[in-house]
């Protein structure tokens, strides 16, 4: 009897869908978190009889055949791509980006990762970084008696000193597009890196070739929208009890069958 396996298949499918929903909602408070979505497709078909087989031998053809599917089967996680909310933090080192585009980072190995968490700090000598200590591209570093610093739409980042009127440059930061930025790699901690799928960076000044601008003292919020996720989830669940059904009456089908005398 198929319909145990294209129930339990079934079931497979919704457990899964509701584990992306599920880390939807934990990351509804992670900056700059983009929501994800399941996607399933049918499963291959048996083919008891092929539409458009002769079936006389005056030429009839079958209109529609005899097709039975087998299940379903996952065939991504993908990523919504939506902007979140912009909160204000009045941090002079959170920067948020308004529109497309990604902060690009070096890792301790000394690949290059993106994200679109600004919440940046500074280490002791001076050097901006992400919140797990990683330099961001290009690296700038802010002088130990700048009174305060200034980083405009187009990432230029100005300090401030007492003794001077006028800011110094101390640097500009970039941001990096890509052709399908659904195909980055996600590898935690809000960070992404390249894949043959998401193409190669395209690493150009803010504002420039389609990409956003930069805010100062703002962090872009999650766009995960709770209330679509929860309904999302009850219709997730009652999937999966609809599946357990089939099985239950799968079962019961079966008993009777071993039953008979």
């Amino acid at each position: 009897m198929r319909a145990l396996q294209i129930a339990a298949a079934g079931m497979s499918a919704q457990q899964m869908r509701v584990e992306v929903i599920s880390n939807n909602l934990a990351n509804m408070n992670t900056t700059g978190y983009n929501a994800r979505r399941a996607e399933f497709a049918d499963l291959h078909y048996q083919q008891f009889a092929r539409p458009g087989t002769i079936n006389a031998a005056d030429g009839t053809v079958l209109p529609t055949g005899v097709q039975l599917g087998l299940g379903v089967r996952p065939t991504a996680v993908s990523m919504i791509l939506a902007q979140g909310a912009l909160s204000a933090t009045n941090g002079d080192l959170d920067l948020a980006i308004e529109g497309a585009g990604y902060l690009e980072v070096t890792l301790p190995d000394g690949r290059a990762a993106y994200t679109r968490d600004g919440g940046l700090k500074r280490t002791g000598d001076g050097l901006i970084v992400t919140s797990d200590g990683y330099p961001v591209v290009p690296n700038v570093t802010i002088p130990d008696d700048a009174a305060s610093i200034s980083i405009n739409a187009e990432g230029e980042v100005y300090a401030y000193f007492n003794d001077q009127v006028n800011p110094q440059l101390l640097g500009q930061f970039t941001l990096a597009g890509f052709t399908n930025p659904r195909g980055l790699e996600a590898i935690g901690s809000n960070l992404f890196v390249e894949t043959p799928a998401s193409g190669p960076s395209l690493v150009t000044t803010p504002g420039q070739d389609g990409l956003g601008t930069l805010r100062q003292g703002y962090l872009e919020d999650s766009s995960i929208d709770p209330v679509k996720e929860v309904t999302d989830l009850i219709e997730a669940q009652r999937g999966y009890e609809l599946n357990s059904k089939v099985i239950t009456a799968a079962d019961q089908m079966l008993s009777a069958m071993v039953q008979i005398r």
